[in-house]
């Protein structure tokens, strides 16, 4: 029978390859590749011959159509990303549902993943969570993605890359309160394999001093306990402050801010108020190059 199957690789030591693995693809007919050159290694690795052909984000659609192709023409395939478990924040989350729907068997074939290994590493409760990936870089689906990390009852994955990682947990530390724990994960199974544990505002301070490098995964505590109303109060005061210093009508900043720390509209008013009256009040700065006497 036609079979897709999606395989696991390592995320960065070979010896974590499954013999099963490396079976399937020594057999498979073509291997799909997220980059047919990182992948190439891999297959010279387990003895692979097969052609590997290219399936990445900007050809995902067209190269569905040939996919089918050849499994209705009975050939076996084995879908790889360039690390871990493919769909997971990589290409075929098209390819797959499609190949389902065509009828075909699909067979997943477990393996590493980041997602998994820097959950049980973080020391958070991992019975239940969330994974967010890659949250979106700016706007309101920035917004949407960071409020959900912040609120949720779970412990919450996402990816970040080195250069972002700071700014990242500076606003999930805005939004969250002060003692939220996070764990970063960075480059797992690798030589320099590290685990960053702490409140998000000490290890955001950590990175700034130590600039990251290599893949970063983090792990943000689930959201478990109440807070008082003077901590929100306090992180009401923060995050209107962070608002209101991007230009936004005070207005508007009440209304985001009430909604974000479920506070009532009135509350949220007051708190903005009362930053904007003593932002006024102080003036600007005397370093000031716009400041006149």
């Amino acid at each position: 029978m036609a079979t897709l199957f999606i395989v696991s690789t390592p995320i960065g030591n070979l010896g974590d390859l499954s013999e099963r693995a490396a079976d399937v693809l020594r057999r498979a007919d073509r291997i799909l590749a997220e980059d047919t050159r990182r992948s190439r290694v891999l297959a010279d690795h387990v003895g692979a011959t097969c052609p590997l052909v290219s399936l990445h984000a900007h050809n995902e659609s067209e190269r569905t159509r040939a996919v089918l192709e050849w499994l209705e023409a009975g050939q076996t395939l084995a879908l790889v990303s360039d690390a871990g478990t493919p769909l997971v924040s990589d290409p075929g989350g098209r390819l797959v549902p499609a190949v389902v729907a065509a009828g075909h068997a699909v067979v997943p074939i477990p393996g590493a993943s980041a997602v998994m290994a820097a959950l049980v590493g973080s020391g958070f409760d991992a019975t239940r969570f969330t994974m967010l990936g890659f949250p979106a870089r700016k706007g309101r689906d920035r917004d949407r993605d960071l409020t959900f990390a912040s609120a949720s009852p779970y412990p919450v994955v996402l990816f970040e890359s080195p250069q972002r990682l700071v700014k990242l947990l500076e606003e999930l530390a805005v939004r969250s309160s002060g003692a939220r724990e996070v764990c970063v994960a960075r480059e797992l199974t690798k030589l320099h394999e590290e685990f960053r544990r702490g409140t998000l505002e000490d290890v955001a301070a950590y990175y700034r001093e130590h600039p990251p490098k290599g893949e970063v995964t983090l792990v943000v505590e689930g959201h478990t306990s109440e807070e008082s109303p003077e901590d929100r109060a306090v992180r009401a005061a923060e995050l209107a402050t962070v608002l209101l210093g991007e230009g936004r009508r005070a207005s508007d900043v009440a209304k985001e801010v009430a909604k974000r720390l479920d506070l009532a509209r009135n509350e949220a008013y007051r708190i903005v108020h009362d930053v904007e009256r003593s932002s006024n009040a102080a003036g600007p700065s005397p370093e000031d190059p716009t400041h006149t006497a």
